[in-house]
């Protein structure tokens, strides 16, 4: 076997391998905004179950700058109820990826004393937003499917295809 035909064997491999990756994109974007949206929406559900402890916290733990307690309560909450549901559907998944990672800054930042396994936690959630924000919700998202009835708005919402 010559060099030049070791070297079109690597690329038909590289090729069938790319293919192969890129039709995995939309489920991963698709486990990429459940998982995400799944911890965030628990996180509202615990603020909402118990207000008195949420409202607590906000006062004497979180340190939420420029708002008070009280309003950054409702405001944080209602973003962790809300914006998940919003990146399960996949509607307006780039504003609620966006959303979510802004709760998610707040958040670290609140925090006077974060463990180590909550920080990677966050910076992991960051990360998987960051790839929707940027990359789009993917095939399975309302998104996609109410873009191609508007056929004059070219918006990428394909994770990683060619517009």
């Amino acid at each position: 076997m010559n060099s030049k035909s070791l070297i079109q064997m690597f690329a038909m491999l590289a090729k069938s391998g790319s293919q192969a990756l890129n039709a995995l994109q939309p489920v991963a974007a698709l486990l990429a905004r459940l998982y995400v949206a799944h911890a965030f929406f628990l996180s509202g559900l615990t603020k909402i179950r118990d207000w008195d402890t949420t409202l607590a916290l906000f006062m004497d733990e979180y340190k939420v700058p420029l708002l008070p307690p009280a309003l950054a309560a409702v405001m944080g909450t209602t973003g962790e109820l809300a914006l998940p549901v919003l990146l399960v559907l996949g509607l307006g998944s780039r504003f609620a990826a966006l959303g979510l990672s802004f709760v998610n800054v707040v958040a670290v930042l609140s925090l006077a004393d974060i463990a180590p396994t909550a920080l990677q936690q966050h910076v992991f959630w960051g990360s998987l937003l960051a790839g929707v924000a940027i990359f789009g919700p993917g095939r399975f998202a309302l998104d996609h499917w109410l873009l191609r009835w508007v056929p004059s708005v070219r918006v990428n919402t394909n994770a990683g295809a060619r517009a």
